[in-house]
């Protein structure tokens, strides 16, 4: 069974895509500096997955192009959507192979950061990726009503029905 914190991560992007809903290439790439564009926010999400839980924890890297587009510090670019949702998906679906095996003790295991060990857990390190995609959700929101885009979704999802508190 997939660990309650992993479940909360996977509504939370299934929460991003609720945001990109009926967003064309065109305004995803629209920049309203210092901001980056929507599109370059999914990639930038894209790479953090990638570090997180295919580099750090199992010393893979499919897509390095991600890190160098997209990981902290990368220059802003406008990249089509539909590729960095594309390669979004293909990490995250990646991804989710490590996820769902963890445990609770998976979850309090220190990992080692850049080869030190860390100060935070593997479910610390959970935590702020669900949080930095949080950030983002309600980023690109803005960056969407600034576009002047209506009929948009308003508050949390169906978290009560797709992941609802669950003790582990």
């Amino acid at each position: 069974m997939t660990h309650p914190l992993v479940m909360q991560l996977k509504f939370t992007r299934h929460e991003l895509l609720r945001g990109l809903a009926n967003l064309g290439d065109e305004d995803a790439a629209i920049r309203n500096p210092p901001m980056n564009c929507i599109s370059w926010n999914v990639g930038h999400l894209a790479s953090q997955e990638q570090r997180n839980w295919l580099t750090r924890m199992q010393d893979q890297t499919p897509r390095p192009e991600l890190q160098q587009a997209f990981g902290y510090g990368s220059p802003a670019s406008s990249p089509q959507l539909s590729e960095v949702l594309g390669a979004w998906r293909a990490i995250t679906t990646e991804c989710d192979k490590y996820l769902d095996a963890l445990t609770t003790e998976g979850l309090q295991r220190p990992f080692l950061m850049d080869g030190n060990p860390s100060v935070y857990s593997v479910g610390t390190l959970l935590l702020r990726q669900i949080y930095h995609y949080w950030y983002h959700i309600g980023e690109n929101m803005s960056i969407r009503q600034m576009l002047g885009h209506s009929v948009l979704p308003e508050y949390v999802g169906d978290l009560h029905s797709q992941a609802p508190y669950a003790p582990h």
